[in-house]
């Protein structure tokens, strides 16, 4: 069986990254949040947080080298059960979810060039021809993801170069510490606004998913996982920082298309209007990644528990088809029945518990295995991911605070997931 180069697996951590968060969460924050300073620590914070999961992963990939992400490190730490929930929880929320958002973002984009295109339409579409080249081989797979990762990148500091220069005009917004920004920083404005951006940095995990489908995955897992999400920093706070240079902070407040709003401040109309049209392509490898790594998930899933076998069906390849299929039916059933903030908050919320069950599994395997072999062991070990749990549950509270509805839901689909485990358990064994 053919399989994903180290390049092609950073490109899937790089595209899962760069998406739907960084492009429209902005606005969001900037409803509670207009000092430069606390803006930029979210991204700084968030980063920070993403790397400490990702040097955690490096070590859990390393040592349970199966795909999978979640579902095998819970699994082989806690219990099947655990790790099923996981998989649910991946499946249903940690891909399908987000590719909805991506997907309807790039719709949004275009649609604000084209005025005629209906974005559901186009978020459809685009999930309907990826998952046909997704569908296909390793090879045709990981070229496509690569060549649009790589044009992301490139894109992104063309635009961040051109706007920082040909802006007509700084906003007046001072970057630099002032008074009242440390409460602003401890309260529960920046911890709820901090969802948003842990969401933008969802993906660095990405990687874990195509384990079996990586050369080496023990050599290389870390190297894939840690470059890619520094690299995705140091990108979401130039980013960030060129979006605030150059726009309005009134035109931002609220809105999805933030990265079409900063180049029209920046270039004028039509130079905003390219920019939206190189935007919407952006979000293209996005997509591609998620459809991508989420189905392994399932696939994980059907080789395990025999009541799901149909999810492990792969072609000659060895893509598994039928999971690709799946995760892409669900995820056109959320563009075409959620709104967009619902999605991100609510998922947000479930992926944040996702990761940090897997994270604390580190104690849980040093203690339970000291012996075991570990090719790679976490930088930082014990403070790195206990700095990843400390930030997460603080989110995770202020959370379940000021937004009860959605975090009962993620509840709600937990609970679920374990009583689909209890059912599927049950004919397993039969």
């Amino acid at each position: 069986m053919s399989t994903f180069r180290p390049v092609t697996a950073t490109a899937v951590v790089v595209a899962n990254m760069i998406g739907t968060g960084v492009f429209t969460s902005l606005g969001f924050q900037l409803l509670d949040i207009e000092s430069g300073f606390p803006l930029m620590m979210l991204w700084a914070v968030g980063g920070l947080t993403a790397l400490c999961g990702a040097l955690t992963y490096a070590e859990l990939g390393a040592t349970l080298p199966r795909s999978g992400g979640e579902y095998n490190f819970l699994t082989e730490i806690y219990h099947p059960g655990a790790g099923f929930i996981s998989g649910w929880i991946s499946a249903t929320i940690g891909f399908a979810a987000p590719v909805a958002l991506a997907a309807i973002t790039f719709g949004t984009y275009l649609a604000s060039v084209f005025p005629s295109l209906e974005p559901v339409v186009a978020a459809c579409l685009l999930v309907v021809l990826l998952t046909g080249v997704h569908s296909t081989s390793h090879r045709s797979s990981g070229e496509v993801q690569t060549v649009f990762t790589a044009l992301k990148v490139l894109a992104i500091l063309g635009f961040c170069s051109a706007a920082l220069l040909l802006a007509p005009a700084r906003q007046p917004i001072d970057f630099l510490p002032a008074a009242g920004d440390g409460a602003l920083i401890a309260g529960g404005a920046f911890a709820v606004s901090l969802i948003f951006v842990n969401y933008a940095y969802t993906g660095w995990n990405a990687a874990t998913y195509l384990t079996n489908e990586i050369a080496e995955p023990q050599r290389h897992m870390p190297r894939i996982l840690v470059g890619g999400t520094a690299a995705v920093m140091a990108l979401y706070l130039l980013l960030n920082f060129t979006f605030l240079y150059v726009a309005p902070i009134d035109a931002m407040k609220g809105k999805v298309e933030i990265g079409y709003i900063a180049a029209t401040f920046a270039f004028g109309e039509a130079g905003g209007q390219i920019m939206a049209v190189v935007l919407a392509a952006l979000l293209i490898s996005t997509v591609s990644a998620m459809i991508m790594a989420g189905p392994r998930v399932l696939q994980v899933i059907g080789q395990d528990i025999n009541p799901f076998r149909l999810l492990a069906v792969t072609n000659r390849d060895g893509i598994p088809v039928v999971a690709i299929v799946v995760q892409s039916l669900l995820t056109l059933v959320f563009i075409l029945t959620s709104t967009f903030e619902s999605i991100l908050v609510f998922s947000g919320f479930v992926l944040a518990i996702n990761t940090l069950f897997a994270v604390g599994g580190i104690y849980v395997l040093r203690w339970r295995d000291p012996r075991r072999e570990r090719p790679y062991r976490t930088f930082g070990y014990p403070v790195t991911p206990a700095i990843y749990l400390l930030l997460n549950l603080w989110t995770l509270t202020y959370i379940a605070m000021e937004r009860p509805e959605e975090a009962l839901f993620g509840i709600a689909l937990i609970l679920v997931g374990g009583m689909f485990y209890v059912v599927a358990a049950r004919f397993n064994a039969r």
